[in-house]
Parts: C-alpha cells; sequence; structure tokens
C-alpha cells in the first residue's frame, strides 16, 4: 500500500488519548504495550486507518506505546495517517498549566513526538490550543521550518474559531487543512449556533458562529473529537436521546454507536470523527461508520438532535 499523505483520513480517526497507562509520569508497562497493540489491532480490523495524538496524552506515553506497536510491525508505518498536536503544556511543581506556541517550543515537541512514535515524519501536525501570546510571524517560522525540513508534511489546528485560522492562515505559506473540535449528539453548540441566531437564546451559546461555514469553504476539514459522547447515549442510562440511537441502530441493523458518528457524518460539512474508546469491541463497533454511508434520512437526523438537546427547535 502506499504511504498516505495526510489529508487521507478516511471516514474515521482512532484518537489515542486512552493509550499508555496513568496520567502521571509512571513510566509505562508491558501491560500498556498490549493494550495499545489491542486497540490498534481492532481500528486497523474495523477499517481505521488514521490515528490521532497529542504530545501530552498520558504526559507522553501515548505516543511512546504507540511508537512501540509501530517498531513491532514492519510496514505498517507505511499504511496509516499519523497526526499529532502541540501547544499545551501541563502543570509542573508551581507553574500552571499553559499554551506555548512559541517557535521553538513548537519544534521541540515536534522532536520529542517523532522520537516517541519512532518514525521520521508526521503526517498532520494540529496547534492544538491558541495561545493568547503568540506570535503570528514566530509560528510561520516554526511551520516552514519542520516542513522545509520534512519533518511534517500537513498542518492544521484544534479548538480555533474562524477568525483565529483565517488570521494564522494569513502569515503561512502552506495550508491548514484541519479544525479539530469537540463535537457530538451531547456537545452541539457548533450546529445550533447557526439555528439561534436572531434569538434570545444565541449569546449563552458560545461557539464562535461562521467557523462551520470558513471550513467548508476554505478546504479544511473537519475533525470531531469526542465524537461517541463519552458513552452517555450507549451506556446502561436511560434517555430520551439513547433510546432513540438504540431503536435507529436497531432499524438499520448495526450499533448504537455507528448511529452516534453518522448523525456527524450525515452533516455536509464532511466531518470525521474521532473516536476515543481503547476498549477493543467498541472500536470494533464502529465499523459500520467505516464501511457503510450514512443511513439516516432528513426526518431521522433531526429526531435525533431534538431528542438530544431535550426541547424543541427555535
Amino acid at each position: 500500500m502506499t504511504r498516505r499523505t495526510g489529508t487521507e483520513h478516511g471516514r474515521l480517526l482512532y484518537g489515542c488519548m486512552g493509550l499508555g497507562g496513568g496520567w502521571d509520569r509512571t513510566p509505562y508497562a508491558a501491560a500498556d504495550i498490549a493494550h495499545a497493540q489491542a486497540a490498534v489491532e481492532a481500528a486497523l480490523a474495523a477499517g481505521i486507518t488514521a490515528f490521532d495524538h497529542a504530545d501530552i496524552y498520558r504526559h507522553g506515553k501515548s505516543e511512546a506505546v504507540f511508537g512501540e506497536v509501530l517498531s513491532r510491525a514492519p510496514g505498517l508505518r507505511e499504511d496509516i495517517v499519523l497526526q499529532t498536536k502541540c501547544a499545551i503544556r501541563l502543570p509542573d511543581g508551581d507553574r500552571p498549566g499553559l499554551y506555548d506556541l512559541r517557535a521553538s517550543s513548537i519544534v521541540r515537541r515536534v522532536e520529542e513526538s517523532l522520537t516517541r512514535l519512532r518514525t521520521d515524519v508526521i503526517d498532520v501536525l494540529l496547534l492544538h490550543r491558541p495561545d493568547p501570546l503568540a506570535d503570528p510571524e514566530e509560528i510561520a517560522e516554526a511551520v516552514a521550518s519542520l516542513h522545509g525540513q520534512g519533518l511534517v508534511r500537513r498542518f492544521g489546528v484544534s479548538n480555533m474559531g474562524a477568525a483565529q485560522i483565517a488570521h494564522l492562515q494569513s502569515h503561512l505559506d502552506v495550508p491548514l487543512v484541519v479544525n479539530q473540535l469537540e463535537m457530538s449528539l451531547e456537545r452541539r453548540d457548533w450546529v445550533e449556533a447557526g439555528v439561534l441566531v436572531n434569538t434570545p437564546a444565541a449569546a449563552a451559546n458560545g461557539f464562535p458562529l461562521g467557523t462551520i461555514e470558513y471550513c467548508r469553504a476554505n478546504g479544511v476539514s473537519l475533525q470531531a473529537w469526542g465524537a461517541l459522547a463519552r458513552g452517555r447515549f450507549t451506556g446502561p442510562e436511560s434517555t430520551p436521546a439513547g433510546e432513540l440511537v438504540r431503536k435507529l441502530a436497531a432499524r438499520k441493523d448495526t450499533t448504537p454507536e455507528t448511529i452516534l458518528l453518522w448523525w456527524l457524518r450525515r452533516h455536509p460539512a464532511g466531518i470525521v470523527p474521532v473516536i476515543g474508546t481503547s476498549r477493543p469491541e467498541r472500536i470494533l463497533a464502529c465499523r459500520d461508520a467505516v464501511e457503510r454511508d450514512p443511513l439516516l434520512s432528513h426526518e431521522e437526523w433531526y429526531e435525533l438532535w431534538v431528542a438530544a438537546r431535550g426541547a424543541p427547535l427555535p
């Protein structure tokens, strides 16, 4: 198989935040590598060939155990898209957590990610959070250096609005190809922003109106983290939305997880969900979201939306 280019994410990404053991600096163990390998194998069996990381996940251990998995599977790196993020620095002693998009920090964190992932190139690098102190020209310097050295193929952002993306893009010579946002049937502010215009509820929504439209107009792929809503609609808890998800899954001969992912994929923005569960059986439950086009009618899509929001649309 030919190495993928970085924009070929497919229909789903596997989010690797759950791999690597605990959220501490305790070294990972053999059991953590086996856990990561089982998750990666399940993702591949489900047809997922794009993997999403961040340098902070499990204090770097998520990348490190993934690198161990790659080292044990010759040729696998050629068949997958590898994406990671930088910008967030976790608390350290008396220093609070912060965002850091200084050029030297970006370059250093990419080099550290490459080492942990045991690869010579990152297909897509996302700037994880906006840094209010960032100089866009300095970011451009780091991006140009990483791209010019062949260390990163493509670039994108995460958790940014349209104006922030446009401002940053105006300083870059390479296109920003991804914006990763929290989007799910539970986290609906991205879709509600467009229908709450000219209503009293608009001010409380908070999502930067126009972001989805900007990304669609400028070829920026939308990725949805938290796509399975942390199990809220697929667990044992009974809610009207969860009942509807299960009912539709039975009607469509698929899984509740697939219904949630289809709800995102049915949107015309071409949203690519990121699934973050590390349980192989739940990863495999997402297979239909890769193999089948969303089988949700216009009316069914709205039924899910209204059931989840618990109130009629304005």
